[in-house]
């Protein structure tokens, strides 16, 4: 009998410890996200990053990078995976996702809206356009200028931004092709609606590369969207490209005088998508699962950017509609992920050469 307690006390006892020894391993799962840092990724780590470390006991280590899909196909093709989950842009996924650098996410681990409607109705079909990714936001790349420093005559369209003579200085891009090249066409006289045709021939490159000639010895490049508001701010450029949000978290937050350019505003998304090969698969689908819900992605209007889900509107700050991209899709052109998976390679060949010129 004695030996027969002793036993149960054993099993039981063993059980204990590959209890807590599951909970100990489940507890330390760890993930890396890896997003663009700044105002937006502070939004990220507020609405998503931290109530997900919350609820799941995944610690999330959050980094950022500059975009584009380099470091992706290096830690891809070396099998030295090092990041699981990845926020792209979608004017980059279209070609990441050919070349199998990301993983298929499968549509059923997302959960329906807030108020029940099923996420494949919820969902602007963007959003859910790739089978490598999900959409999180609806974004766009703007200039704007210093109110305080601008001068007599203030920047209206991106034709001004090419005019040096209307208004002298500097000005700041980010160092590569994609939104300069649309830009260029559309200060040259280029259509919105004309502009990818008219670049995916030689004589359009040609085009856009002369307009560029017409401010290259005026341009500041940066490669990092959050490095933009601060050369704003410190007089180092007179007009600054990047993303909407991070001005509008300067003149929200930090009540900076700058004023948003909407003319020739390039929108597009930003998804979520999974590296492929990562060994916390399954761990990444749960996170971006958690992170497009309807209330964590509606907290992105902090920072000016749209959610994908028609269910996060009704949660969103209703003071920061006018400041979304959606309010001036008439001003603007919407990025073509397909156009810059096409063209691309070469196009960044012809970019990082028209440079060292």
């Amino acid at each position: 009998m004695r030996l027969k307690t002793l036993t149960r006390i054993s099993t039981l006892a063993c059980s204990a410890v590959l209890f807590g020894t599951a909970l100990s391993a489940q507890a330390e799962q760890t993930l890396t996200v890896v997003s663009w840092g700044g105002a937006y990724g502070a939004a990220q780590k507020n609405h998503m990053i931290d109530p997900y470390q919350k609820e799941s006991g995944t610690k999330v280590l959050f980094e950022d990078y500059s975009g584009g899909i380099a470091e992706m196909k290096a830690q891809v093709e070396s099998g030295n995976i090092q990041w699981d989950v990845v926020d792209v842009e979608v004017i980059d996924l279209e070609r990441a996702c050919s070349e199998g650098l990301l993983e298929e996410i499968p549509r059923d681990i997302l959960p329906a809206g807030v108020d029940g409607t099923p996420a494949a109705d919820d969902f602007i079909p963007d959003a859910l356009s790739s089978e490598c990714a999900i959409g999180n936001i609806v974004w766009s790349v703007v200039f704007a200028y210093n109110k305080d420093t601008i001068g007599a005559t203030p920047a209206a369209s991106v034709q001004d931004f090419f005019d040096t003579s209307k208004i002298a200085g500097k000005r700041a891009l980010r160092k590569r092709p994609q939104v300069n090249m649309e830009w260029a066409l559309l200060a040259d006289g280029v259509a919105a609606k004309d502009v990818y045709e008219v670049l995916a021939t030689p004589e359009g490159q040609a085009r856009a590369f002369k307009k560029l000639d017409t401010i290259k010895k005026d341009i500041v490049w940066f490669d990092s969207w959050s490095q933009a508001p601060q050369l704003l701010n410190d007089g180092g450029a007179v007009l600054v490209q990047s993303a909407n949000g991070r001005f509008y978290d300067a003149i929200r937050k930090e009540g900076k005088p700058f004023e948003i350019v909407w003319d020739g505003h390039v929108f597009d998304l930003d998804a979520w998508s999974v590296l492929k090969g990562t060994k916390n698969k399954e761990e990444a689908f749960k996170f971006i699962a958690f992170a497009t819900q309807s209330k964590p992605l509606a907290g992105m209007s902090d920072v000016a950017y749209g959610p994908t889900r028609k269910s996060s509107t009704p949660l969103m700050d209703p003071a920061a509609a006018p400041h979304l991209p959606t309010a001036h899709l008439d001003k603007g052109l919407r990025a073509s992920s397909e156009f810059w998976a096409d063209y691309g390679e070469s196009l960044g060949e012809k970019f990082n050469e028209w440079l060292l010129k």
